[in-house]
């Protein structure tokens, strides 16, 4: 199956933020809904994704190998929005004690960022999702890093 350029560039996106939602490719899609991002998915890539057991959006071996995300080396490489970027650098690491929103919110704050709340808290998640944030249930939700920043790079998408 031969891609559109467009068809790539959208298809470097799913390998970049897998595992993603709907809503946060039709954010980056500029698109006007959820099944206008399923429509185009179906349309343009069925061969290159895949839904996993939560419903998350995920690239195949063939997507990867297409855009080049596969690392010769081995190193987990890590590529996310530049606010999923700037809450790594400030979430609590894997040993430390896990952080609120609020909290990481406030350390983002330091850095001279100012995100939304929500924004920070989709952050959050979609980072759990990628398996580098562990969630952890306290009397709120509370967040860290779920492997030690020496063991993965991040790349911050445009």
């Amino acid at each position: 199956m031969t891609l559109s350029d467009e068809a790539r560039e959208r298809l470097a996106d799913v390998v970049a933020l897998q595992p993603t939602k709907n809503a946060e490719l039709q954010d980056r899609w500029d698109l006007e809904s959820g099944s206008d991002v399923h429509q185009y998915l179906e349309d343009e890539l069925k061969d290159y994704y895949y839904r996993d057991e939560n419903s998350l959006i995920c690239a195949t071996e063939a997507a990867n190998a297409m855009v080049g995300a596969d690392d010769p080396e081995g190193e987990r490489i890590v590529r996310v929005p530049p606010l999923q970027a700037a809450v790594i650098e400030v979430l609590a690491g894997p040993e430390e004690r896990s952080q609120s929103v609020v909290s990481v919110l406030h350390d983002l704050r330091e850095t001279g960022e100012d995100p939304e709340i929500d924004d920070v808290r989709s952050a959050l998640r979609s980072l759990s999702d990628k398996g580098i944030a562990e969630r952890i249930r306290r009397t709120v939700p509370t967040y860290r890093l779920a492997v030690a920043r020496e063991e993965f790079t991040v790349e911050e998408l445009d």
